[in-house]
């Protein structure tokens, strides 16, 4: 059967129909103090004091490296819930030596350098406080994840939870403007159309909350199904499989969208995002992220990406946007989307040497798209043979990423 199935009508819905987990830890738990650093934490032995906590010995180790104790004490406690080990160590090139070995490698935001790339990725995790800086230190160390504690105790838990064991998941695909009316959301969905015509399980993620609302642009505001508010107060693990038999289908794909109303949207905190994309990653073979080009949506769904493609206009101005853009993104791969006649006066190559990103494809210039975008009718235009064809280079650059065999 097919996961792809609807809920209840919009009047049925409850205010949320996924399961959620509190991770907490468990008893024993200590509330903070120091540890030796480069020591390794484990369960306290029978009649030895229970000191700091651990679990299961067999759990996988957790690198944290930070010389603050305060995040110290809040990483321990968020590891116990996972079920994993702790190791801490201050300094950076002692850090080194066990950086590969470890399950998962968490950096504090006292932390300036990394050793040279190594196979672990790095989470930077940082306090409630600290606020901009954390994200351009991640962007400057080329950590993948940013975790501000204690609000996303949550989210790292289960994050540290499935580096235990991890599994395949899909590709998460970020698609943001290099300038306002680049065409990113129409860009987005006929990449999602595309796919999910070849098969692929593909969830669309509306990105921004002041977009006006995704479900509009695919003509499926009245389509039964969760939107972000539905969601607002999950928190934890969210199941997948629950994920997706709740969304919304338009044009063979799921899509999680903000209304489509003039109301102010209901805020989504950074923890709820992070488990929502989770949840799809794991549940789906491509999530498309609709990214928005607002420092918050950048912030709250950016990070999560594993590509971002940008969509810049073949226009001069278009394209020193773009390059302003791009001290925002997190350090993952991305590359240039180019909308544009072939033949314009600033071509792609020109534009990725003005960038500094390579050129992926080329969104083809159509009349009437505006109209369509407004009438509902862009899954129309995605049928036709310039969108085909630019859709099918985008996924065939991306085949080997989604897991799902040959696309093309």
């Amino acid at each position: 059967m097919s996961r792809h199935q609807l809920s209840p009508p919009p009047s049925e819905r409850p205010s949320t129909q996924l399961a959620r987990v509190r991770p907490s830890p468990p008893d024993g738990t200590a509330a903070g103090g120091s540890r030796s650093r480069g020591s390794t934490s484990r369960a306290p032995a029978a009649g030895q004091p229970a000191g700091a906590w651990l679990p299961d010995p067999a759990g996988a180790e957790v690198l944290l490296v930070t010389g603050y104790d305060i995040l110290q004490a809040e990483v321990e406690r968020i590891v116990a819930a996972a079920g994993g080990q702790l190791r801490v160590v201050a300094d950076v090139a002692d850090a080194a030596k066990y950086w590969d070995a470890a399950a998962a490698v968490l950096v504090g935001s006292d932390v300036r350098e990394l050793p040279p790339r190594r196979r672990a990725p790095a989470v930077l995790v940082g306090l409630n406080g600290e606020g901009d800086s954390l994200w351009h230190l991640a962007t400057a160390l080329g950590a993948e994840r940013v975790a501000v504690l204690p609000d996303a105790a949550a989210w790292l838990a289960e994050y540290l939870s499935r580096s235990r064991s991890p599994e395949a998941g899909g590709l998460v695909l970020g698609i943001t403007g290099g300038c306002g009316g680049a065409g990113a959301t129409t860009t987005a969905i006929w990449i999602a159309q595309a796919a999910a015509g070849l098969g692929v399980r593909v969830v669309l993620v509306d990105g921004d909350p002041w977009g006006g609302g995704l479900e509009l642009a695919l003509a499926a505001e009245e389509t039964p199904g969760l939107r972000w508010p539905d969601v607002s107060d999950a928190s934890g693990s969210i199941d997948p499989e629950q994920l997706a038999d709740s969304l919304p289908v338009a044009g063979g794909f799921s899509f999680l969208s903000w209304p489509g109303s003039r109301d102010r949207p209901a805020p989504v905190d950074a923890a709820t995002t992070g488990g929502v994309l989770d949840a799809a990653r794991r549940g789906y073979e491509l999530v498309v992220v609709d990214i928005g080009r607002g420092a918050e949506p950048v912030r709250m769904f950016a990070w999560d990406c594993d590509r971002i493609l940008v969509v810049v206009p073949a226009q001069l101005k278009a394209a020193v946007a773009t390059a302003r853009l791009l001290h925002e993104l997190p350090p993952v791969e991305a590359a240039l989307l180019v909308r544009g006649k072939a033949g314009a006066a600033l071509d792609g190559g020109l534009i990725a040497d003005a960038v500094g990103l390579p050129v992926q494809g080329r969104v083809p210039e159509l009349r009437g798209v505006t109209a369509a975008g407004e009438n509902g009718r862009l899954f129309d235009v995605g049928k036709r043979r310039s969108v085909r064809n630019f859709t099918a280079s985008v996924l065939d650059l991306l085949d080997g990423d989604i897991p799902v065999g040959d696309l093309l």
